[in-house]
């Protein structure tokens, strides 16, 4: 028994210090990431050193080459009928071939080599602001009208595509084969608009672009945006007017320069994946480049995406052809690339084929509805099996209440009413401690020069009133997971992201600006410590114990208002809970001792 008292007493003591200390060894190395000490830039080459001579250019983007197509095994003869021709059957050979290391495009791309100069359309939707540049007929820009940058600047939205530096572009077009021009990312477009925007009563917006090799191969790739949606359909349609056949194969991919995140304790969402990830059919896998082979498989029914914390760009091909998938990486810089099948068009047959993209939000609501398996993109990682049913659960109680901050304060409540059966009996452990204050106070007297006969004689009134020391930690030990699940829910939930609750707090998904939250939360925090916990015979635990509020709502600080807002409501409902156990626990003693 006294080892056992001994052993809880020094646990717990090691288990408070060690919280402490980590506690303040996480503040200060987030502080020290946040303001880094300033590097003394190196002094620049003279002109004419040697070290200027020597420099070398940088390497060539991985969008710099065009897929090659596999030329079809048995494709269809010369002088076949534009009917027979027209339903482009997928060759039976192998995937197509990838871009050959450092083949520009070929003789039909007309590649242009400041890109950034190209000429473009802009297409406006009541959501979405495209650029869509002549070369490649690429979106190449693409602004989300419905979420700013910050929320003081509502005229100024997110910037989700854009090209030059850093580049951030969905490509895509069909691959010739070897030796015959295409219209692919390189190529140049022709058309006969340079701004479009949809109308008032008009639900789709369709922008055509066309494409000729000069000898009779004429493309017109069309890129349609509907009201009120972030999908984007792409078509490509062949006519091939020319004495010979022709063959294609299909493609898109994403090109990013990828940003190295500069993980801020200020920023909750610097700390959320930024980098590409795809889905193949089954499982959502995000890629890191640092760890195994590149990716290269054929895949059906999946996609490719670059995601953001809040934001993604997806390719999804169509669902019933397989595409070879495949990855690369240069540097920072990655490809993420999706190839179809060979087809073939006879001399004077037409063909067509399809694809889309996906431009904006994580709205889990909406995103399989677009694609199977596309809500996966809003990934809370390790905690998914619990954070995913909370955010249901939220977004459900949202609707009901119109404002997230009291569906978080609901849906807190309903967490701790499920709970309750097993902080009930904590509680009532607790309370039963606190009851037995006077008694071990005496104990302590009586025997304070014999440690080891006032642990014996505590442990043996903890087993005369049936009370589990450890009944206390019980709550904080489930807790744990809920907290990680809510942190991910609030830190990767566009829905929330500047999410409005009252008052001063205008951003559920950012820290309160005044800091009244983590104060009031230091402020139950104590109210519970003083009154309410059983005391501690250890007065460095006392002192420890007390000053244990500080130090969390100093952490809390800066973690998301809704995350503080939580767990300001579930302390506040726990006082409660234990000031009524407690009550009746006092009730239930004075009537023992009548």
């Amino acid at each position: 028994m006294s080892l056992n008292t001994n052993l809880f007493s020094t646990n717990l003591r090691f288990v408070l210090w060690a919280l402490f200390v980590m506690a303040l060894l996480v503040n200060y190395q987030m502080w020290t990431r946040e303001f880094p000490a300033p590097v003394r830039p190196a002094p620049a080459p003279s002109v004419g050193s040697s070290a200027g001579t020597s420099a070398t250019a940088p390497p060539p983007s991985l969008g710099s080459s065009a897929p090659t197509a596999n030329a079809p095994a048995g494709g269809p003869a010369a002088g076949s009928t534009g009917a027979a021709a027209s339903s482009a059957a997928p060759a039976t050979v192998g995937a197509p071939a990838t871009a050959a290391s450092g083949s520009l495009a070929n003789a039909g791309s007309a590649a242009v080599s400041a890109e950034t100069n190209a000429p473009s359309v802009q297409l406006h939707t009541d959501v979405l602001d495209l650029t869509v540049s002549l070369i490649g007929g690429d979106v190449t820009g693409a602004r989300l009208l419905a979420y700013p940058q910050q929320k003081s600047q509502p005229n100024d939205p997110v910037q989700l595509l854009q090209t030059g530096s850093p580049v951030f572009e969905v490509q895509g077009g069909l691959a010739g084969t070897d030796g015959e021009a295409a219209p692919t990312h390189l190529a140049r477009y022709t058309s006969a608009a340079h701004d479009l925007t949809l109308a008032p009563g008009q639900n789709t917006l369709s922008l055509p672009l066309t494409w000729s090799d000069g000898q009779g191969v004429t493309v017109t790739k069309t890129i349609t945006l509907h009201r009120g949606s972030y999908v984007i359909d792409v078509s490509y349609h062949v006519d091939n007017a020319s004495g010979a056949a022709w063959s294609f194969a299909p493609y898109a991919q994403i090109l990013r320069y990828n940003v190295p995140p500069h993980h801020s304790y200020f920023n909750p969402s610097s700390y959320a994946y930024k980098g590409p990830a795809y889905y193949d059919g089954k499982r959502f896998e995000k890629i890191n480049f640092q760890k195994g082979p590149m990716l290269d498989i054929p895949v059906r029914d999946g996609y490719l995406a670059a995601l953001e914390p809040y934001f993604v760009a997806a390719v999804l091909p169509p669902s019933d052809q397989s595409f070879q998938y495949t990855a690369q990486s240069q540097g920072d810089e990655f490809l993420l690339k999706a190839v179809g099948p060979t087809q073939a068009v006879a001399a004077g047959g037409m063909a067509s084929v399809s694809d889309r993209l996906f431009v904006g939000p994580k709205l889990q609501s909406r995103l399989d509805m677009i694609h199977p398996g596309l809500a996966l993109v809003a990934d809370y990682g390790a905690f998914t099996i619990l954070a995913k049913p909370l955010f249901q659960l939220l977004e459900l109680v949202e609707r009901l209440f119109g404002n997230w901050g009291w569906a978080i304060i609901f849906v807190t409540f309903l967490i701790k009413l499920v709970l309750y059966p097993l902080s009930e009996t904590s509680y009532r452990s607790m309370a039963k401690m606190k009851t037995l204050a006077p008694r071990l106070s005496s104990l302590r007297e009586t025997y304070k020069d014999d440690k080891e006969k006032l642990n014996r004689a505590m442990m043996d009134l903890y087993k005369r009133e049936k009370i589990n020391p450890l009944a206390g930690c019980l709550p904080m030990i489930v807790q744990v997971p809920v907290f990680f699940a809510w942190y991910y829910v609030l830190r990767d939930s566009v829905e929330l992201r500047q999410a409005p609750f009252l008052l001063w707090i205008n951003d559920l998904s950012a820290r309160d600006p005044y800091y009244i939250l983590p104060a009031f939360m230091a402020a139950v925090m104590f109210v519970q410590t003083k009154y309410f916990n059983p005391p501690q015979a250890d007065p460095t635990q006392q002192k420890l114990m007390m000053f244990m509020p500080v130090a969390m709502s100093a952490t809390f600080a800066f973690f998301p208002a809704g995350l503080v807002l939580y767990y300001v409501t579930n302390t506040v409902l726990g006082v409660l809970q234990q000031w009524n156990i407690n009550r009746r626990a006092q009730v239930i003693a004075s009537r023992a001792r009548r």
